[in-house]
């Protein structure tokens, strides 16, 4: 498969997943009973959980796109890790709206909806990582990384998914700590970047920023 297809059905795919966020961000409308300001204070929650997943999911665009601008060619693996991130891509939506429906209490169910926000985080985490890692080895790039420089790079990597995972064990306890670890983790990777691969010799070279 052609690299620029492979980049062009995930784009499509991000589209959607972060046009999905927004359709949870309504309001009841002229009620007589309930003002708009009263209702739109009731749904800062997921005005919340939508910034945060909205950047989430950009900062994936955004690192997917420079990875992909620095391979050679697609294989069979790689077609399915892709497919394996856009699965936790496509997850954001739903579990941006569960999340938001509980949070910010702290029974039982505000806590597992966290646990799953946290998770499809995690598994958005994880398969780019394996992404990142397949890159890593063979002539699969460009201009791949020094062997020297990888666990620098991979250190980058995991740790945000090390984050992901403490988000999980400390959602069990509380959902509103579990949530700023997560958007902590979205702050983080905003301004950060990572040393990776770069794109093809023509000048149009970037660098991932997670």
């Amino acid at each position: 498969m052609d690299r620029s297809r492979l980049e062009a059905f995930s784009d499509g795919v991000f589209a959607v997943a972060i046009t999905l966020l927004a359709l949870d961000l309504t309001v009841a409308g002229p009620t007589g009973d309930v003002p708009l300001i009263d209702q739109l204070h009731g749904k800062w929650p997921a005005f919340l959980a939508f910034l945060i997943s909205f950047f989430m999911i950009g900062i994936i665009w955004v690192n997917h796109h420079v990875l992909v601008r620095s391979i050679t060619k697609v294989d069979r693996t790689l077609l399915f890790l892709n497919l394996m991130l856009l699965l936790f891509v496509v997850l954001i939506p739903f579990a941006t709206a569960t999340e938001a429906d509980y949070f910010p209490g702290n029974d039982g169910s505000a806590r597992l909806a966290m646990v799953l926000y946290a998770g499809v985080f995690l598994g958005m985490s994880v398969s780019f990582s394996a992404i990142f890692e397949w890159t890593l080895h063979g002539q699969r790039v460009y201009q791949p990384l020094p062997p020297e420089r990888h666990w620098r790079a991979r250190a980058r990597f995991v740790g945000g998914g090390l984050v992901y995972v403490v988000a999980i064990i400390v959602a069990t306890f509380s959902a509103v700590a579990a949530f700023v670890l997560i958007a902590l983790v979205a702050l983080y990777y905003i301004v950060e970047q990572t040393p990776a691969s770069s794109g093809p010799p023509d000048g149009d070279g970037e660098e991932p920023v997670a």
